[in-house]
């Protein structure tokens, strides 16, 4: 004799509001006496891939307010990103996003 087993319906998890990336660190890029505007901004384009009217939106909030958000992940994605800012010769940081 063979036994089969009856196909089970299971309810559809119900999840309560909305569930945001996980995205809860940021690299932060520090404004410099050394490095020229158009450095940074070139930095900006070439190594995040940022459009020209992007990066100097950033390049701007460095100078102007002392610092930029650049760029938000995982704790290792912006270790990667604050390294590689740091191999640029750029003052970067990462910290966990409020």
């Amino acid at each position: 004799m063979l036994a089969s087993t009856a196909p089970v319906e299971l309810d559809e998890p119900v999840a309560e509001g909305v569930v945001a990336p996980d995205h809860p660190w940021v690299c932060i890029v520090w404004n410099d006496p050394v490095n020229l505007m158009s450095y940074v901004s070139w930095v900006f384009r070439t190594h995040f891939g940022y459009s020209r009217e992007k990066a100097d939106e950033l390049m701007l909030d460095v100078h102007q307010e002392g610092r930029a958000v650049v760029s938000s992940g995982t704790r290792e994605e912006m270790e990667r990103d604050v390294e590689a800012m740091h191999g640029y010769g750029l003052w970067a940081t990462l910290q966990k996003d409020d």
